[in-house]
């Protein structure tokens, strides 16, 4: 008995340690908008977004896709059961009109460990071009962000698991665009104290990105002082390049309450990020029977000039006997003076 306990003690111990750290080693620092394709940063799915976006140590869905790569492999091998497989599409509408759209697929293959594919847009629309002196030529511009990812995962041990994603990236401006390779990689370790679980993941680990297209040939004189000077010189404009926005998570679930037909597991995830300060994220969920879900959270505490908050939703998971399932869910997410956000989530297990 007491050995248990003193390896309960170490346990906890050290899972609060970790979360710690990341804010342990600097003051806080603001460097917001100095990566490329920031949508990288916008949480997937509505199960972990209503609990303040704290899913790195969560194996509940086809989600970990986005949040931990390590915890693709334990999707259906505990009581979160949602079948061996699961394809998920998720949708928000995001600020200003523009659409978040997300889509993923895991395949659990046994021993041999577990495959994945995901895609992630953001859309922004399409638009007239418009011109100073000129009519409406009948044009349209627009603009997105895109990520496409294949991940793979597999269980070393009983309790432990390890993957990573592979990720091509590209943005869309009109007739530019930029692309980059970049890398996820994730860990989740099973504890002996009542289940606990550790996860980590480093993501966006990758090239940097530079917008490139034939908006950015013009036409230039270099010396219009000059007679007998060429005006038809075609040059090309330089942009800068960005790095991508890399990520470090680390954080925890544990369930507080775990009877036969009700359970409450609290979630924590400390973020530190290259293109924000550091922050905690914060959430619960309760679990009726394993078929109604209730959850809220609290999203980047100690963060200051945060505009996101207060989070909440809700969820039903519909479980056949033959081995397949039906699960819907719902998030809400404050932005404060910004537009709050509603995402919608369908997954269906195999």
């Amino acid at each position: 008995m007491k050995t248990g306990k003193v390896r309960a003690v170490t346990v906890a111990s050290t899972a609060v340690l970790c979360l710690l750290l990341c804010f342990g080693f600097a003051q806080a620092q603001k460097k917001v908008g100095t990566t490329a394709a920031p949508f990288l940063g916008i949480g997937v799915g509505p199960r972990a977004a209503a609990m303040g976006g704290a899913g790195v140590a969560a194996h509940y869905d086809a989600s970990c896709l986005y949040w931990n790569p390590g915890a693709l492999s334990r999707v259906g091998l505990s009581q979160f059961e949602v079948g061996r497989s699961q394809f998920m599409v998720s949708h928000a509408e995001w600020f200003l009109g523009t659409d978040f759209n997300w889509a993923g697929l895991m395949l659990n293959m046994g021993n041999l460990g577990t495959m994945g594919v995901s895609f992630t847009q953001l859309d922004y629309g399409q638009e007239r071009v418009t011109y100073v002196y000129e009519e409406d030529t009948g044009e349209e511009w627009g603009a997105y962000d895109l990520a496409v990812g294949l991940s793979y995962a597999r269980n070393l041990t009983s309790a432990f698991s390890i993957g990573g994603t592979w990720k091509f990236i590209q943005q869309r401006v009109w007739n530019e665009t930029a692309s980059g390779i970049a890398f996820d990689v994730g860990l989740l370790f099973i504890t002996d104290f009542n289940n606990m679980r550790l996860g980590m993941s480093i993501c966006n680990f990758g090239s940097d990105m530079q917008l490139d297209g034939k908006d950015l040939l013009q036409r230039v004189d270099l010396d219009p002082e000059t007679q007998g000077h060429n005006e038809t010189i075609v040059s090309k404009l330089k942009t800068d390049s960005w790095p991508l926005p890399l990520l470090f998570r680390v954080g925890l679930a544990y369930d507080l309450v775990n009877l036969e037909n009700r359970r409450f597991t609290v979630t924590a995830d400390a973020l530190r990020p290259t293109d924000n300060s550091e922050t905690l994220n914060i959430g619960g969920e309760f679990a009726i029977n394993d078929l109604l879900f209730l959850r809220g959270g609290y999203k980047s505490l100690f963060r200051q000039d945060s505009y996101e908050g207060l989070t909440f939703g809700a969820g039903f998971l519909y479980d056949k006997a033959q081995g397949w399932s039906l699960n819907v869910d719902y998030a809400y997410t404050s932005y404060d003076v910004l537009q709050d956000v509603h995402i919608f989530s369908l997954g269906i297990g195999f």
